[in-house]
């Protein structure tokens, strides 16, 4: 049984994302509004091999209940052991395992992982099928609009997933080839959605809760999930909450973007340590997308090396913003 009921309900996800949905961030989306939160990607082949780092990312905290594991792999033997020992293992609160077969990065589909398994269907089979049958929590997986132009095959590869045994699909409306680039198709969401009987979740291209209504008006989705739009902004699922239920939204101040990033910087270093304000950064520059002078900001920001550094900066230029 999924975290939602598709018939009475319509949830917010965050999506996950290496290096940017630490559990911080994930806390504080939590707290603005997501209904449901994933890992960062994580290695089946690191965590069979007994990496220390790629453990480490499976780490949770009670905020993020309801939540997932994403994996990635191509060997579905070693996917579907990981999968079920993780179902095994389950912590509580960990309601499903994703399969992750739509990540671009080089690094990943170089390996035949990620979206390169959407060009090798009767292995994503293998991999799903095996993963089903092994986990005692139901499997659901991600997957781009295709590989590139040439072969554009959500709706194939969709019908395959739920024959293999999927309990729910994500699809993003853009290829592998398009990396983040363009407009997401939300055309072929729609197209996924009325061929098969599985929870469909839309991605691609919701950097508003105008976004979020036009998504699902326009595919039919049974949910949405947010990803880059969230960078800098985890006050985007209060506001797509609000215009589900028709409510009016006030925008954060600048103040409280501020606020935000210092929260996410105090708890970052505190769940990995010092040289996590180093990571930080990129995050602090988009807290402050937008604001008077942060171009100024983000340079100095990019030299700090402590959180006491990053507080000072920050408090300061709130100040100034006051002036």
């Amino acid at each position: 049984m999924l975290f939602f009921d598709p018939k009475t309900e319509f949830p917010v996800l965050l999506a996950p994302m290496a290096g940017v949905t630490d559990l911080a961030f994930r806390e504080i989306c939590r707290a603005m509004g997501a209904d449901f939160s994933y890992t960062e990607m994580v290695s089946a082949k690191g965590l069979y091999y007994g990496s220390d780092r790629t453990a480490s990312l499976l780490a949770a905290s009670p905020q993020e209940r309801p939540y997932g594991v994403q994996l990635f792999g191509a060997e579905p033997e070693i996917v579907s052991e990981m999968a079920k020992r993780l179902s095994e293992e389950a912590p509580e609160g960990l309601a499903l395992i994703d399969l992750n077969m739509g990540c671009p990065a080089r690094k990943i589909t170089g390996n035949g992982e990620g979206s390169a398994l959407m060009r090798d269907l009767p292995r994503a089979a293998r991999i799903i099928e095996a993963t089903a049958k092994a986990s005692a929590l139901p499997v659901t997986v991600k997957f781009r609009k295709g590989y590139d132009a040439e072969h554009i095959n959500a709706v194939a590869f969709a019908r395959m997933a739920e024959e293999s045994g999927a309990s729910m699909v994500t699809v993003h409306g853009r290829t592998r080839e398009q990396m983040y680039s363009g407009r997401a198709d939300w055309d072929i969401i729609a197209e996924v959605k009325q061929v098969v009987s599985i929870p469909v979740i839309g991605n691609g291209d919701v950097f508003s809760g105008a976004d979020a209504l036009a998504l699902r008006a326009h595919t039919g989705c049974d949910g949405v999930m947010v990803a880059r739009g969230a960078e800098g902004n985890p006050f985007l699922f209060a506001e797509i909450k609000a215009a589900l239920s028709g409510r009016e939204y006030t925008p954060p101040t600048d103040a409280e973007r501020i606020d935000a990033a210092l929260a996410h910087a105090r708890r970052l270093v505190e769940c990995r340590g010092g040289r996590a304000v180093i990571e930080m950064r990129k995050h602090v520059a988009w807290y402050l997308s937008g604001m008077r002078g942060a171009s100024t900001l983000r340079a100095q920001v990019n030299r700090i090396g402590s959180l006491a550094e990053l507080e000072t900066m920050l408090l300061q230029y709130r100040e100034s913003l006051n002036g």
